[in-house]
């Protein structure tokens, strides 16, 4: 076979000098060194491959130890106060007018006509008393005056006949003026006995118990047969129901705020969200020493009776408005170092701000310092939260629309708890 012949067959032809194991040598030699290079590249790939993997799963895993460092938390605004502010107070209702009705005259009670409950106008029948006793001193009273009106008849007619008889000198001058004398003593009896007549007819006139003003019957103390002594007893409770008033006790902190003049909200929380406008219609002007409030007394229409006197109320009272800032009382912070914010910085970073409280409002606060308004600070805010640490404000969700697709406010998102690949 000739050399063609084998280099066509891949075999190598039998040299007489051995160049054919030269040959071979060389060719296992770049065989060899194509594979290491393949190797190595591969390795290389590898390498890099798995370096790569190594950086992005630190870089995840750095983001989600930073996710899972930070605090969820919900923040408000620090505001100036430039509404009036409004407080809510408790308060008693009480009929604008509200007496007890007793009797004048002594005896026995014959009959009642109005029970709890009934509205009477000015002047209706309430009772009706028995007064024997009073019935025979006035007889007494007018049989004495019919006593003084002879005795001055004849008085008159003696000091007459003295006087004719005196101008013929029949008579001294004193036994004139006895007679005279006699005449005006007689005319003051009869004075006496009048006024005596007419004080009885008086008290008897108070054996009809009538309404002292238009009102409601709230209670009744007596029944028929009913000993009735004049001593003051009441026999009914009349209160008049519109308007009524209502009697709160300001607090010192509050009293400046509070002028004759403002409005008044009342709500009873038996008539569910029903509220009733009033009117502060004056002051005590004073704080009492014992309780450190002022006694602030509103006005309020009840032309339905929807509101029964003696009810339990709260009363919001509209305030002067003040330029203090304003925070929500979720916002506060008691520490043994004071009272503090957590105010959030712009990098998301929390400081512990202390602040000096003014009015308590309620659900807000008044801050007389430490805060300029418009910082963000945090509600609710953890025992655990200390100077520096890092927050993440979450909106709340906005409520859904009418068609029922809710729509969803700038949430957060929460920390992914799976890592990458």
């Amino acid at each position: 076979m000739s050399r063609q012949t084998h280099a066509e067959l891949a075999i190598h032809p039998v040299m007489a000098d051995g160049s054919h194991e030269l040959i071979h040598r060389q060719q296992v030699v770049r065989r060899v060194r194509i594979l290491t290079l393949l190797i190595l590249v591969l390795m290389a790939l590898g390498a890099a491959r798995t370096v790569f993997s190594r950086i992005e799963n630190a870089k995840t895993l750095k983001a989600q130890s930073e996710e899972a460092a930070a605090q969820y938390v919900k923040a408000a605004t620090a505001r100036r106060i430039e509404a009036g502010q409004k407080v809510e107070l408790p308060g008693t209702l009480q009929g604008y007018v509200q007496a007890p009705v007793a009797a004048r005259a002594g005896g026995y009670l014959k009959r009642w006509t109005k029970d709890i409950g009934s509205r009477v106008a000015k002047g209706e029948l309430l009772a009706e008393i028995e007064t024997p006793e009073l019935d025979q001193q006035l007889g007494q009273a007018l049989a004495a005056r019919q006593q003084a009106a002879a005795s001055l008849d004849l008085t008159r007619t003696t000091m007459d006949r003295w006087e004719a008889l005196r101008k013929r000198d029949a008579v001294s001058q004193q036994e004139l003026e006895e007679k005279r004398s006699g005449f005006t003593q007689a005319q003051a009896n009869l004075a006496a006995a009048d006024a005596n007549v007419e004080r009885l007819r008086q008290l008897i006139g108070f054996k009809r118990v009538v309404a002292p003003f238009a009102g409601v019957i709230t209670r009744r103390n007596v029944d028929i047969g009913d000993l009735i002594d004049g001593t003051g007893k009441p026999l009914f409770l009349l209160s008049q129901t519109d308007p009524l008033r209502v009697f709160v006790n300001v607090p010192q902190a509050y009293a400046p705020g509070i002028k004759a003049g403002q409005s008044a909200v009342v709500t009873q929380s038996e008539l569910g969200s029903r509220s009733f406008k009033g009117e502060v219609v004056r002051t005590a002007a004073s704080i009492d020493t014992a309780s450190r409030t002022m006694q602030v007394e509103v006005n309020l229409p009840n032309k339905d009776g929807t509101l029964l006197p003696g009810s339990f109320v709260q009363v919001a009272l509209t305030l002067t408005p003040s330029q203090n800032i304003s925070v929500p009382s979720a916002a506060l912070m008691f520490r043994k170092d004071g009272t503090k914010v957590a105010v959030i910085d712009a990098k998301g970073s929390v400081h512990l701000q202390p602040v000096k409280l003014g009015r308590n409002y309620g659900e807000t606060v008044e801050v007389l310092t430490g805060l300029a308004g418009q910082e963000q600070v945090v509600l609710n805010p953890a025992d655990s939260l200390n100077e520096g640490d890092k927050v993440k404000v979450v909106a709340d969700k906005k409520p859904a629309d009418a068609k029922g697709a809710g729509t969803k406010g700038a949430d957060a998102k929460a920390p992914d708890a799976k890592a990458k690949p």
